[in-house]
């Protein structure tokens, strides 16, 4: 008999990979969203999976709509990956996150509590939780210090579920993700943003980049490769939290470089601090400028993940590095960019 798993968010990076893992392991995969993002099916159509999925309404804001769910499937595993996930935003809209992040993940627990409590539940923990690093390769051990509100939804989510596992026997685990990109991202988050805008740019569809904090270094790994660990996660005997990253670190910057130097641009960097900016020596025009606003109000400057534990128990580890990673991204914009075709 087929594996039922629920998918919360599954129209984005994340959940269409992980719908994608599913379904070639046979699952029977019950995908939902908010009904803001209705037609954002993209990602689906593009790995061929829209129509192998099963598609409800359910907002994580409405405990009725949890409930109902879970009445109507009888749900083996539950991936809760339906968040406000652009840290920026939060700042904005730091009701709503929280609301999402963090009161919607306790409202699926208290569901799976009452309904069935053999249910297997993963939670999509973000290495923003660590924040302004406390130490230097962040792993399970180390202490939060969540410098957004994104961040601070994310560790009660983390929390809550830690608590019900612990209280209640429920089959809770955290996944600590740390950055994870690929062709699938969306266009605000900066990877993407580079590629995309590049792209752009070598077609004349956009003058310049604007981008913010340059210095900031994040540990960046491929998105499908990483939905395996969350599966994984569910398949111990023992449900326990993981960080799942590369291991190693590099700047916004050296994402650039490394994407224009992929790309046989010629470029130099000029200015320093908010003049800094990127010159296309091949016709002396700025591809990138740095623009003051897009700068967090916290900013945090460093991440990068210790996940031994993951490669020891769930024999996992990253396997592409970052170079493989642009390569990957920026093949895949040109083959989709609408000049192109």
């Amino acid at each position: 008999m087929k594996k039922v798993a629920l998918i919360t968010g599954i129209s984005g990076q994340d959940g269409a990979y992980l719908a994608q893992y599913l379904i070639k392991k046979k699952y029977k995969v019950i995908g939902t969203d908010r009904r803001s993002a209705r037609g954002t099916n993209w990602r689906l159509v593009r790995l061929g999976i829209l129509n192998k999925i099963t598609f409800e309404e359910m907002e994580l804001g409405e405990t009725y709509e949890i409930e109902r769910l879970f009445k109507k499937y009888k749900f083996n595993e539950v991936y809760n990956l339906a968040a406000q996930s652009f840290v920026g935003t939060s700042f904005s809209s730091p009701l709503n996150t929280s609301n999402i992040n963090g009161l919607g993940v306790l409202r699926i627990l208290e569901t799976i509590k009452f309904i069935n409590p053999k249910i297997k539940f993963y939670q999509a923990s973000s290495s923003e939780m660590f924040g302004d690093i406390l130490e230097k390769k962040q792993n399970e051990k180390t202490p939060f210090n969540p410098q957004s509100p994104y961040a601070v939804s994310k560790v009660f989510g983390h929390n809550i579920s830690n608590n019900y596992r612990k209280s209640y026997g429920i089959f809770a685990v955290s996944g600590i993700l740390f950055n994870h990109e690929s062709p699938l991202r969306g266009e605000e988050f900066v990877t993407r943003k580079i590629t995309l805008g590049l792209i752009k740019i070598l077609n004349n569809d956009l003058k310049y980049l604007e981008l913010g904090n340059i210095y900031a270094k994040r540990d960046w790994g491929y998105a499908k490769e990483y939905v395996e660990a969350m599966w994984k996660m569910l398949q111990q005997k023992k449900p326990d939290d993981y960080v799942v990253s590369t291991g190693k670190t590099h700047s916004i910057k050296f994402f650039i470089n490394s994407a224009v130097k992929y790309l046989k641009i010629n470029t130099k960097w000029v200015g320093k601090g908010l003049k800094e900016r990127l010159i296309n020596l091949e016709n002396n025009k700025v591809i990138i400028k740095i623009n003051p606003k897009l700068f967090r109000p916290a900013e945090v400057n460093v991440l990068e993940g210790n996940s031994s534990k993951a490669k020891r128990i769930l024999k996992w580890k990253a396997k592409t590095d970052i170079k493989k990673l642009i390569k990957i991204m920026i093949d895949e914009e040109i083959k989709n960019y609408k000049s192109y075709s």
